[in-house]
């Protein structure tokens, strides 16, 4: 006999407006003007506001503007523009800016490797739930494709934020299928997990593809330290058995997210900095950089239509009707559209208003020393903003200082206690890690565990697997590796 229960539950749905928001929120500089352009190609009823351009938005407005004469000729929306009996329904940027010193800075970096895991996990039958806890492991996971994070960490973020109990349990169930994206290795924990879920995703039929998976598994220190020797002892295996096996972890990848970006073209990118940050008068002014976003309109020629079309009223043909509900929705569009723009704009200035506060004393000084340990939920708390919001904002983004420009997830980092109690970050003990080895005697270079003690003379108990974990990050290879003859 089947068993029926009753079950109450809140469940928030998102308006399509507020999937636009957020899909805008994502973007940076450059993919947002593409998709402005884009909107203006679609939706004859959006149009550019006439104002004074510069140089750049001169271009961005010619280039449209031709187009719309070349797909429509019979009526020019000039012609309706001094119609004063409807008003454009307009929006317009309080800081745009017109500084056309802000110079194309090459970069190289991938823009959308988080949205690429999204969009992997949409397509995978979650429910509500648990595509939130997905969203969350997946926006921490770093540019390199590793979670850094701790999975009870985890536990707390998404309690505090999203009101959600779960354990450690359900999200190592999450994990293990985020780890079946690609790239693969993508989601792991360490590099050993990593060359692992690669090795499995290659599959284990081939004899050097099974020794190679037993090797990260059970000997994977002594494979780190070349203690080959040991590795075919253990396995009683002939050199050359072993060569193979080396060869096969040597093709995989211990940067898996780096993959994604070197999948694009690289020379073509380009850093356009979301928000400049200027000094005035011991002053910090900040602004989003609006250099290339046109302000944006609603047609008059449009509006005139829709109402002579409702002015008829009971005396409209299908046609006209048919031509009325075609009108209505692309001004509805249009209208969700700016207010879209809009929301993004006024979320990101939140966020990075947020953002000074916090870092103020780096922003100031430009002194990587002054940054402050600082979390995605500590910008939450701040702004009253989700933690996915936050997410969302710091990536792919970048600020124009006087001192350079930076992308917002620099300014992220965890925290330490040092012995004294003083919470410092991460970043800070890095940047000691990296004086160290570059002062180091290159006949003689300073090993993880005498790096754990000159740290811990300066006041950070930090332990050697810490240490290695660091150095990993900073791409600096092992002592031995670092001799010079």
């Amino acid at each position: 006999m089947q068993n029926l229960s009753l079950q109450q539950r809140l469940l928030q749905k998102l308006s399509p407006q507020q999937i636009q928001v957020i899909k805008l929120l994502e973007l940076p500089m450059l993919q947002l003007e593409q998709r402005i352009k884009k909107e203006l190609e679609e939706n004859p009823v959006l149009e550019l506001e006439e104002s004074e351009y510069g140089p750049a938005e001169e271009e961005f407005a010619n280039d449209l503007k031709s187009k719309e004469d070349n797909d429509n000729e019979e009526f020019s929306v000039d012609d309706y523009l001094n119609d004063e009996d409807y008003p454009s329904y307009r929006f317009e940027a309080s800081n745009y800016s017109k500084d056309d010193k802000i110079a194309d800075i090459p970069y190289s970096e991938s823009n959308s490797f988080h949205e690429y895991l999204q969009e992997q996990v949409a397509m995978v039958m979650l429910n509500e739930q648990d595509s939130i806890l997905a969203e969350q492991i997946i926006g921490n996971i770093d540019e390199d494709g590793y979670l850094r994070r701790e999975l009870e960490s985890i536990v707390d973020d998404v309690a505090f934020s999203r009101n959600i109990l779960t354990d450690v349990k359900r999200l190592r169930k999450i994990l293990a299928l985020i780890q079946e994206l690609d790239p693969a290795g993508v989601g792991a924990r360490d590099l050993r997990e990593s060359l692992m879920i690669q090795l499995m995703r290659k599959g284990l039929g081939r004899e050097e593809i099974r020794l190679a998976y037993r090797i990260m598994d059970e000997m994977f220190e002594e494979f780190t330290k070349k203690h080959y020797e040991k590795i075919q002892r253990k396995f009683n295996i002939e050199e050359e058995d072993l060569k193979d096996a080396l060869d096969e972890i040597l093709k995989l990848n211990p940067k898996p997210g780096s993959s994604f970006s070197n999948n694009l073209n690289r020379g073509n990118q380009t850093i356009i900095p979301d928000f400049i940050l200027e000094i005035v008068d011991d002053e910090m002014i900040l602004s989003l950089n609006q250099r290339n976003v046109p302000e944006l309109t609603i047609s008059n020629y449009y509006a005139n239509m829709l109402k002579s079309f409702r002015d008829n009223g009971k005396g409209m043909s299908n046609d006209q009707k048919d031509a009325l509900l075609f009108v209505k929705q692309k001004i509805d569009s249009a209208k969700w559209f700016i207010d879209a723009i809009k929301q993004r704009q006024e979320t990101l200035m939140m966020v990075m208003n947020a953002l000074l506060d916090f870092q103020q004393e780096f922003f100031v000084e430009g002194d990587e020393t002054k940054l402050k340990p600082m979390i995605l939920k500590d910008i939450a708390d701040m702004t009253g903003l989700d933690i996915s919001t936050i997410s969302r904002v710091s990536n792919s983004k970048f600020i124009q200082t006087h001192f350079g420009i930076y992308s917002l997830k620099y300014f992220f980092s965890e925290s330490m206690q040092k012995e004294d109690g003083e919470e410092v970050s991460t970043r800070e003990i890095k940047s000691i890690l990296k004086e160290c080895i570059g002062n180091e005697n290159k006949q003689k270079p300073v090993t993880d565990d005498e790096l754990a003690n000159i740290l811990k003379d300066k006041g950070y108990n930090i332990a050697r697997r810490t240490i290695a974990k660091y150095r990993e990050q900073l791409d600096i290879p092992v002592a031995r590796m670092r001799k010079e003859l």
